[in-house]
């Protein structure tokens, strides 16, 4: 439940992006486009991840920030489009309308008692409301290429086809089917990795302060 002080806080956030868009603001912000913006809105979510996975819940306060901010920052610049405008009420009240359009076991009376069910509920209505013709279709391409296997094989198992991977023993399948593996066990690979690198680069510094070390004794 949005608290009254919350609701506030998002007012001002508005209002205060307004501010910086128009004339008489920031010079900077001014002139920022979708495009110019679109590197910051993926920075922002690693950081997110990265507050997510490794943060104090102040970190994670800050970085949610960060990403509301840069829709914040986008709805107020597709506000000054000439020919199609749009801000944040609408984005706001079209993510609303999806989220009741997808759970009709909530607003709808529809039957929905397990996670896998209304996984399958929501997979189907989305593919009906964007006319697609393959469970495949809305997968960024370029989204990281570990993260999009376990979509791609996510979407697959959800949908209950009969894959017949391509035959090979390379790099590129054993990782994939180390992706699977990971879907399986209800892990995320792309965290895993994440995790693993940051696990090796620990162990890489140490060895480089226990390096830096060694090389300043035997020279002294």
């Amino acid at each position: 439940m949005t608290s009254a002080a919350e609701g506030e806080g998002l007012a001002r956030l508005v209002t205060v992006m307004d501010r910086l868009r128009s004339p008489g603001g920031c010079p900077w912000d001014a002139e920022q486009t979708h495009v110019s913006l679109a590197p910051y809105a993926l920075e922002e979510v690693h950081e997110l991840l990265e507050a997510i996975e490794t943060g104090s819940r102040a970190d994670l306060r800050e970085e949610l920030g960060d990403v509301l901010l840069q829709v914040v920052f986008h709805a107020r610049v597709a506000a000054d489009h000439p020919d199609d405008p749009f801000d944040i009420d609408d984005v706001a009240t079209t993510v609303a309308d999806k989220l009741v359009e997808r759970h009709p076991h909530v607003f709808a009376g529809a039957d929905a008692t397990t996670a896998e069910q209304v996984g399958a509920s929501w997979e189907r209505i989305k593919k009906e409301s964007k006319g697609r013709e393959s469970v495949m279709d809305g997968i960024p391409s370029a989204q990281p290429a570990l993260a999009r296997a376990q979509k791609v094989i996510s979407r697959s198992a959800r949908a209950g086809l009969d894959v017949r991977d391509a035959a090979g023993v390379g790099i590129g399948p054993q990782l994939l089917a180390l992706v699977a593996r990971a879907q399986a066990e209800g892990v995320d690979a792309e965290a895993e990795l994440r995790q693993a690198t940051r696990d090796y680069e620990a162990a890489a510094r140490e060895a480089e302060r226990a390096s830096g070390a060694a090389t300043e004794r035997s020279s002294t």
